[in-house]
């Protein structure tokens, strides 16, 4: 796998539609993603003292943060509805490779800053809300 760029790690929003049509978050400078797995384990004295894991089992969870410069766009817009809202929505991350990973999110923190002949920037958090599917 070669190298990507991080600028073509991009967070978008769904419209509200259905099938969802999804606009990129304008202003992006920064851009996370952390896949995180709850493990069940099932450690017995058959073990021989070394954990042991349940494949397939547990929690799984996608968190996404991202930061940047606050543009107004339509998509900044319905971010900030939704988190004012507490609205769990849908959401697509795409990378350089083509590769898309969609599921819903609940907006869980959204930050805005600024300071005198200063940009407004902004940064925010996601949570998923049942699966996130690589397509």
């Amino acid at each position: 796998m070669s190298a990507e760029k991080g600028s073509a790690f991009l967070l978008k929003a769904g419209n509200g539609a259905e099938p969802p049509v999804f606009t990129t978050v304008a202003g992006m400078r920064a851009t996370q993603m952390s896949v995180n797995g709850e493990p069940v384990t099932v450690t017995s004295k058959d073990s021989g003292g070394w954990r042991e894991l349940l494949s397939g089992a547990g929690v799984r969870s996608v968190s996404v943060a991202a930061s940047g410069i606050f543009t107004g766009s339509a998509a900044e817009l319905r971010v900030k509805s939704n988190a004012l809202a507490g609205l769990i929505d849908d959401y697509e991350l795409s990378f350089e490779s083509g590769e898309r990973m969609r599921g819903r999110f609940l907006v869980t923190r959204l930050d805005y800053s600024g300071d005198y002949n200063g940009e407004r920037n902004y940064a925010l958090n996601l949570e998923s809300s049942g699966p996130v599917v690589s397509l």
